[in-house]
C-alpha cells in the first residue's frame, strides 16, 4: 500500500489527529529493520534492547550487519552474558563508542541474574540495568512492553521541534520538546508511535530538505506553515575540536605477528586492543622523544603521512613508526609487558581492535 500525501488543509494543533495520520502512515511505510517484529508477532526485548544501544551515535545502515551479527552468535541475553568480554569487544570492533559494548555485556548479566531471566517492564526499573539512560529506557518501554513512555532522539527532536515551530535553540530547548513530545503519546501503539516519529525524521523530516509535501503530519506542521521547516530545529554553533597528537609503535615480529597491547578497562577505548603507543597530548614530541618511550628497543623507521581520528571532543593526529624484530626481542618497561600479546598478521581481523588502530595498522603496513 502507498501513503499518499494529504492536500495542504488549515493549520490545526497537533493532537490525536495527529498520532492517527502517523499511525496510518507506518502502518503503510514503516522500514523494514531486523531488530523489528513482524506482521502481529511481540517484539523481542532483548532485540529490541540491542538495537537501541547500538544505535546510540551511529547510523542504522552502520548498526545492521553488527546486529545481525550479534544475534547469530549470541541470539538470547542468556547467550550473550555467558560471553567472554574480549569476544563481545571483538565483534564489537568498529562500531565505536567502546563503553557501550562493556555496558552491553555488563547489563546482559544483569538481566540474566533476574529471577525471572527477563528485562524489567517499567521505566525505571530498566534505569536501573548498565547502560541504559532515560531514553533508551523509554524506547524499550514503549516498543517492547507497550508502555505509555516518550523516547526522544535525534530524529524526534527534529520532528517535534518543527511540529510545534520550537526556535529555542538546542540544547536548552530539549526539555521543552521533550514536554510536547509526551503531550502526543497515545495509551494505545505506544512503541508504534515512537517507531513513526524515528522513520519520519530519518526518512521525510530529515535535516536538510525535508518532504514536506510528502509528511503525513503536514497539517499539523506550525513550522511548514510558517516557512521554518528547514531552520528548525535551532542549535548553537559548535566549538572547534582541539587537536590531540601522539605516536604509534607498530612492531611486526619476523614470523609476521604484530605486538598489540591491552587498554584499561576503564576510559577511552577501554578494553580495547591497541597499538603501543606514547600518550595522547596537546604537542606532538619529536621522533627521539618519542622513541625513548618505544615497546622494543630497535631500530625505527618513521612512516611516511599520519592517521587522523575524530573522537566526539577532540580531533588526534598520530605519526606512525615501524620496527621488524627478531622473535626473542624482549619488550621495554614502557611496553607494560603484562597487557601485550603479539597477534598474528592473519587473525588481525578477529582482534578487538577499534577502527583507529585499524586505520593504525593499514597505514604502517600498506608498503609491506
Amino acid at each position: 500500500m502507498e501513503f499518499v500525501a494529504r492536500k495542504q488543509l488549515p493549520l490545526r494543533p497537533a493532537g490525536p489527529d495527529t498520532v492517527a495520520a502517523l499511525i496510518a502512515w507506518y502502518d503503510a511505510e514503516r522500514r523494514d529493520l531486523p531488530w523489528r517484529a513482524k506482521g502481529r508477532r511481540r517484539p523481542d526485548p532483548y532485540r529490541v534492547w540491542l538495537s537501541e544501544i547500538m544505535l546510540q551515535q551511529t547510523t542504522v545502515k552502520a548498526v545492521i550487519p553488527y546486529f545481525e551479527k550479534f544475534v547469530a552468535r549470541w541470539p538470547t541475553v542468556q547467550d550473550l552474558a555467558a560471553a567472554h568480554l574480549d569476544d563481545v569487544l571483538a565483534m564489537w570492533a568498529g562500531l565505536g563508542y567502546y563503553s557501550r559494548a562493556r555496558n552491553l555485556h555488563a547489563c546482559a548479566k544483569a538481566v540474566s541474574a533476574r529471577p525471572d531471566g527477563e528485562f524489567p517492564r517499567t521505566e525505571a526499573e530498566l534505569l536501573e540495568l548498565p547502560g541504559i539512560g532515560p531514553y533508551t529506557a523509554a524506547a524499550i518501554a514503549a516498543i517492547a512492553f507497550g508502555a505509555p513512555a516518550t523516547p526522544v532522539d535525534g530524529n524526534i527532536e527534529r520532528v517535534v521541534a518543527r511540529l510545534f515551530a520550537v526556535e529555542r535553540p538546542l540544547p536548552s530547548a530539549k526539555r521543552e520538546i521533550k514536554r510536547l513530545a509526551a503531550t502526543l503519546t497515545p495509551a494505545r501503539r505506544a512503541g508504534d508511535f515512537a517507531q513513526a516519529m524515528m522513520d519520519l525524521g530519518a526518512t521525510v523530516c530529515t535535516p536538510r530538505r525535508p518532504s514536506c509535501l510528502m509528511c503525513p503530519l503536514q497539517q499539523d506542521c506550525h513550522a511548514h506553515a510558517s516557512g521554518l521547516a528547514e531552520a528548525l530545529p535551532v542549535k548553537v554553533a559548535r566549538v572547534e575540536r582541539p587537536v590531540r597528537y601522539g605516536t604509534a609503535f607498530l612492531v611486526l615480529r619476523e614470523d609476521g605477528a604484530v605486538l598489540l597491547r591491552k587498554r584499561p578497562p576503564a576510559g577511552l577505548l577501554g578494553g580495547m586492543l591497541e597499538v603501543p603507543s606514547t600518550q595522547w597530548s596537546d604537542t606532538l614530541l619529536n621522533v627521539d622523544m618519542a622513541v625513548a618511550g618505544a615497546p622494543v628497543r630497535t631500530e625505527w623507521w618513521s612512516v611516511p603521512g599520519g592517521v587522523v581520528h575524530t573522537f566526539t571532543h577532540f580531533r588526534l593526529e598520530i605519526q606512525v613508526m615501524r620496527a621488524i624484530v627478531p622473535i626473542e626481542m624482549p619488550l621495554t618497561f614502557w611496553a607494560e609487558p603484562d597487557r601485550c600479546q603479539w597477534v598474528p598478521r592473519r587473525d588481525l581481523h578477529k582482534a578487538a581492535l577499534p577502527s583507529l588502530m585499524r586505520k593504525i595498522i593499514s597505514h604502517a603496513l600498506k608498503e609491506q
